[in-house]
């Protein structure tokens, strides 16, 4: 009557037993700290790669194409937005505001307007540069023939103190007013107009 009863009471001792045994040692071995990560099995084996495969070879009779240079460039503006300098790998070129070195429609230029232009001549003299371009820009507000003159005048105003600062009569000058043409930003705003209204001194950069 009693051995009944503690066979089976036995034998579930041993099935739990074994199934705690089973699922412990299974989950041991998945957080075993010795196991370094990424080392746990994939899912999938990798893709194999064929060496031969004619798609990863160039045709007979072709030709790599001569290795070049990316024009890289850099633009650097102050905080203020009044001057910004873009280098790529053949030119740098400033870009000034007309507020920064004009009054509103003026070309006269201020005092600290010109020590602004000596900074850039130092870097044209820095670079070598035997040739440089000064071009005046306004944005579209008033009547285009204005906006002409008035650039052109400015670019004059910048290119005669260059020249004065440089003292080099080896050096080229361009000297060039766009006027409303060639906008860098949105003339439908203040600011966009703003930084439209601009005058751009670029040269070559000292080949390395």
């Amino acid at each position: 009557m009693t051995s009944t009863p503690r066979l089976t009471l036995a034998l579930t001792a041993v099935s739990i037993l074994l199934t705690t045994n089973f699922y412990g040692a299974a989950t041991a071995h998945a957080d075993d700290p010795n196991d370094p990560p990424g080392t746990e099995p994939s899912a999938s084996a990798p893709v194999e790669v064929d060496p031969n495969d004619p798609d990863l070879k160039i045709p007979d009779g072709a030709t790599l194409a001569q290795a070049k240079v990316l024009d890289i460039k850099s633009v650097v503006e102050d905080q203020s937005g009044d001057e910004r300098r873009e280098d790529t790998n053949t030119d740098v070129t400033f870009a000034l505001q007309a507020e920064v070195l004009f009054g509103k429609d003026s070309a006269k230029l201020g005092a600290e307007a010109k020590s602004r232009i000596a900074g850039i001549a130092e870097e044209v003299r820095n670079q070598n540069a035997t040739r440089v371009r000064v071009f005046g820009f306004t944005d579209n507000l008033g009547s285009s023939a204005h906006g002409d003159v008035l650039s052109k005048k400015r670019a004059n105003a910048v290119h005669d103190v260059l020249t004065q600062s440089l003292n080099d009569a080896d050096i080229t000058y361009e000297v060039r007013g766009y006027g409303e043409q060639y906008p860098i930003a949105d003339n439908s705003t203040e600011a966009g107009r703003k930084k439209n209204r601009r005058v751009e001194v670029s040269f070559p950069r000292t080949e390395a």
